[in-house]
């Protein structure tokens, strides 16, 4: 099993933020704009997913000219992506599902990975390789935070990263949970303000966001 001390440091700059915003970009020209983007707004993270074509040269472009932004890979979905990711300068790896080769190969090459998971059996699974930190997804339609504090008794060993379905209205009450180490979403990177390449709005948004932890 590899070292955790390289997957600590990530997770605790996710603790602190408390949010990882998702990010969707078609154009790797957007990529410095968005980073710069996201640590004026206080939340120097990103998760860009493989959604589109752009997002390998995004998570380039973010690791090299905004070295401040903690920059990961999301919907990841197998260990051709994690690699290109990797090689891409993404410094942790997310998947949507519990994809036990992926996670393998994270933890051999020391790459923090946080699986997605919904069920008890996916969490033993992550149980198995060692895992401490999982993603809950999608969320909202997985019963929330109700499922999550039904899960804190037989699985206290492990906290989420809750995405689907959570914004500004909802987030608190995951917050609020002990078994939740952030919350992720599209919310904190409203797609029209991409398309606008709104930088200011971007920032705008993860401040008010971002004010939501204050009272924690």
């Amino acid at each position: 099993m590899a070292d955790r001390t390289h997957s600590k440091d990530v997770f605790d700059v996710i603790e602190k933020a408390h949010f990882v915003p998702l990010i969707v970009l078609s154009d790797a020209e957007d990529a410095v704009p968005m980073a710069q983007a996201l640590v004026e707004g206080g939340l120097p993270i990103a998760e860009v997913t493989f959604r589109t074509s752009a997002a390998a040269e995004v998570m380039r472009q973010m690791s090299y000219h905004v070295p401040e932004c903690l920059v990961g890979a999301g919907t990841v979905h197998n260990v051709t992506k994690a690699k290109e990711a990797v090689d891409a300068g993404a410094r942790f790896i997310i998947t949507p599902g519990m994809n036990p080769a992926v996670v393998d190969w994270c933890l051999s090459h020391d790459v923090p990975v946080i699986p997605g998971t919904v069920t008890p059996s996916d969490l033993e699974v992550a149980l198995d390789f060692g895992l401490d930190v999982c993603k809950f997804f999608p969320a909202e339609a997985y019963g929330g935070v109700t499922t999550l504090k039904a899960l804190a008794g037989p699985y206290a060993g492990i906290r989420f990263l809750p995405t689907g379905g959570i914004n500004k209205t909802n987030a608190r009450s995951y917050l609020d949970l002990p078994n939740v180490i952030a919350v992720g979403g599209s919310f904190l990177t409203p797609s029209a303000l991409v398309k606008a390449k709104d930088w200011d709005g971007i920032i705008k948004t993860c401040k008010e966001t971002a004010k939501i932890v204050k009272e924690l």
